[in-house]
């Protein structure tokens, strides 16, 4: 009991923000006073980060004065042995700020991003990062790369994973919140930990989906689209730092982009944080062929803004040389050493520079835990539920088959460094832990992992699957088949899995197939053959008690899809804010197997769609089903006529009209008709999350500020136009009552 009360006053204390913030006017004189005193090599070395693959090196570099950085140290008397160097047997003392990727929790993981960004909820997703920051800060770690805000439209890439998917405002949203989750109120609580957004910018959409691919985004769709997450990271969230990105736009690498790097982010936005590198970014400016060596890089780097090199060592080479030629400033050394201090003043390292470790009160810790299975249930996403076989009904007899059903390293997904498989829930253990007394559950993974081709037991499993009420099938695929560098031409189902499926339909055993993924798959085929369709992403530590709690109905599924899914490969990219074309398909066009012989060039309608698949998705942007049904009252505007300052209120009635409890997810979309560019056909401006009992009706009521429909126009000046617009609020991209009103 002692320990119990120990460990929430424990976290209790851990999550408050200090009271005693210091001004930015301090801040600023401290960091006047210490760039004084420091000398050319200090400077340089500020802007020089570590790994920590050899600390016996490092630590006589951090001696020298040469390091502002290290990266990835995860033991406390590591960290502080290196902070003691940098503290105490250096000339100025100047702290060493600690790096790591800490992408969807540091020990306890949570659902990979795309897959928070399938709970809509902003609150829950600040609370994960909340619950990261602490967990990671009691290592020393005080600064994170993350959250990945990048646009991503295309499943092909791996990176999609760690995105919140292919909506700028969607997007911004699940952003603003992880920024806020890490770094607290106050960056200089020993529990807050820097956040850092990337990449930018317009890594995400590479070409083909291959990673670290060329972009050609113009500006106007930068300012419209990729950039718009950043903005509001910057001028929301306070972000303390940002990444370049790896590709090169329009010819020019990021970490050499002065445009990008000054005019937008430091002029425009007047952003204060320091901008570090990704990894060996700068000297991979000499492969994309926009330096010709290393020490050009450095210089353009600089020129550029990049405040700190993650591990490359360009800076520490070139910067006394590169000054000596003039190639460089003096004054821009100064300013980029300024913003890097800055933030270790802000995260207080110069008070407080070392960690206590207190890792067993901190990690998976319970409320951690239940945290985790909280988010995992509201990111999973009910595709499809025929005859309602879903939530499970006590069933006798359970088979459960499948490579994900029992894959605890493989659930925590992409980007983990620091979790521990011996932690994670699996959906068979939860399934036998909570639901074993009531049902007999038997379980065969007949496939050893997602890429296994030995179909030897499938016979096997059709047995078993005839003598049982209902089957449950997790399909789809390993942690390493996502992330960085894990980009994919072919999105169907590794190995046999879709081959064990179709065996397991043929004997009229219901099926409910889950899916553990990190991006979207192309599961047509597979969706058919199912009965239901649960999409779980790779969900994290206690995503199989998540899928547990889902399955028999101790939770209703609300998750809603925030990227698209494509029926296959060759209709990507797709993405539900796309431009109108001036041939649009409007659903009447003849599809591949319905075209006479010797039919006329004209005859199938000169239409934008795929004569073999059409020119839907498989599931649309904003999707998802409910074990409840849900009914939406009349929409009323406040008005149907506004000024460019006004704000539009727009409300209606939700009733639930199941027989469970459930939570809407309602989404409000809008489309200007009408401007002096062609604009989407329609764009996400507003979603709530309203919960209902059965039969319960309530209110909804949302503010449409006026000046959220400004947009980059054909002069490249941000503003509305005047105009008419439609406006739809639903419970997908796809569907929802529409109203029309106008902006004067």
């Amino acid at each position: 009991m002692k320990r119990l009360l120990f460990l929430a006053l424990f976290l209790i204390v851990s999550g408050l923000e200090t009271s005693a913030q210091v001004s930015d006017a301090q801040i600023e004189k401290k960091i006047d006073v210490l760039l004084k005193k420091m000398t050319l090599k200090e400077k340089i070395g500020q802007m020089n980060q570590l790994s920590a693959d050899d600390m016996e090196t490092n630590y006589k570099v951090i001696q020298q004065g040469m390091a502002g950085s290290v990266l990835s140290i995860t033991n406390p008397e590591i960290a502080n042995k290196a902070q003691k160097i940098a503290v105490e047997q250096t000339r100025l003392g100047i702290p060493l700020i600690f790096g790591r990727d800490v992408i969807h929790g540091f020990k306890t993981i949570f659902p990979i991003p795309l897959g928070q960004a399938a709970s809509f909820n902003p609150d829950l997703v600040e609370k994960a990062a909340r619950v990261a920051a602490i967990e990671a800060s009691e290592t020393g770690i005080r600064w994170t790369f993350a959250p990945m805000i990048d646009i991503a439209r295309d499943p092909r890439w791996g990176r999609i994973a760690e995105s919140c998917g292919e909506d700028p405002y969607l997007t911004s949203v699940i952003g603003v919140a992880m920024i806020k989750g890490f770094q607290g109120k106050d960056l200089s609580n020993p529990t807050s930990i820097a956040a850092c957004a990337k990449h930018f910018a317009g890594y995400g959409a590479a070409e083909g989906g291959r990673d670290y691919n060329t972009t050609n985004i113009t500006e106007r769709q930068f300012r419209n689209t990729y950039l718009v997450p950043f903005e509001n990271a910057v001028k929301k969230a306070d972000l303390a730092t940002i990444m370049t990105a790896f590709n090169a736009n329009d010819g020019i690498p990021s970490s050499g982009n002065e445009f990008l790097l000054k005019q937008i982010l430091r002029k425009e936005w007047k952003f204060k944080g320091f901008l570090v590198s990704d990894w060996a970014s700068i000297t991979e400016m000499v492969d994309h062929g926009f330096c010709s060596d290393n020490k050009e890089a450095a210089q353009k780097a600089i020129n550029a803004g990049v405040d700190m090199e993650m591990v490359s060592g360009t800076y520490v080479s070139y910067i006394e040389s590169l000054l000596q030629e003039k190639k460089i400033s003096i004054e821009t050394i100064n300013d980029e050493v300024r913003n890097i201090l800055r933030v270790k003043f802000k995260l207080g390292l110069f008070e407080n520079p070392y960690v206590k470790g207190n890792l067993k009160e901190v990690f998976y810790n319970e409320e951690h835990l239940k945290l985790a299975e909280k988010i995992a249930e509201e990111s999973i996403v009910l595709l499809k539920n025929k005859d309602a076989v879903l939530p499970l009904q006590k069933p006798k007899t359970i088979a459960v088959f499948g490579p994900l059903a029992d894959a605890p390293h493989e659930q925590m997904g992409t980007w983990v460094f620091d979790g521990e498989k011996n932690h994670t829930m699996t959906p068979i253990k939860a399934l036998k832990e909570q639901y074993g007394k009531d049902s007999k559950i038997i379980y065969e993974p007949i496939l050893k992992y997602s890429r296994d081709i030995d179909s030897t037991d499938f016979a096997k499993a059709r047995k078993l699957a005839k003598e049982a009420d209902v089957v449950l099938l997790f399909l789809g695929e390993e942690a390493i088949l996502s992330g960085e560098a894990h980009s994919l031409s072919d999105l169907n189902l590794q190995g046999v899995q879709s081959e064990l499926l179709e065996m397991l339909a043929k004997s009229k055993t219901p099926i409910v197939t889950i899916v553990l993924a990190g991006r979207p798959l192309t599961i047509q085929k597979e969706v058919e053959q199912s009965n239901a369709v649960l999409y779980a992403w790779h969900p994290g530590t206690m995503g199989g008690s998540a899928i547990a709690n889902i399955l028999f109905g101790k939770a209703n599924p609300s998750g809603k899809l925030p990227v698209t899914f494509p029926k296959n490969v060759g209709q990507i990219p797709m993405y539900y804010n796309h431009l109108n074309t001036g041939r649009p398909a409007n659903g009447s066009e003849s599809s591949l197997n319905d075209i006479p012989l010797e039919a006329s060039q004209t005859s199938l309608g000169n239409k934008s769609y795929y004569l073999d698949s059409g020119n839907n998705p498989l599931f649309p942007f904003g999707f998802g089903l409910s074990y409840t049904t849900f009914e939406s009252g009349k929409i009323l505007l406040s008005k149907t006529v506004l000024k460019k300052d006004e704000v539009l209120e727009i409300s209606f009635t939700l009733k639930n009209t199941g027989k469970y409890e459930g939570s809407e997810i309602v989404q409000l979309y809008v489309r200007d008709l009408a401007a002096s560019i062609a604009l989407p056909v329609k764009e996400l401006k507003n979603f709530q999350k309203i919960d209902l009992k059965p039969n319960e009706e309530k209110q909804v009521k949302f503010k449409l500020p006026i000046a959220d429909l400004s947009f980059y126009g054909i002069d490249m000046e941000k503003k509305v136009e005047s105009g008419k617009f439609d406006l739809w609020i639903g419970a997908s991209s796809v569907k929802g009552e529409k109203v029309s009103f106008e902006v004067q």
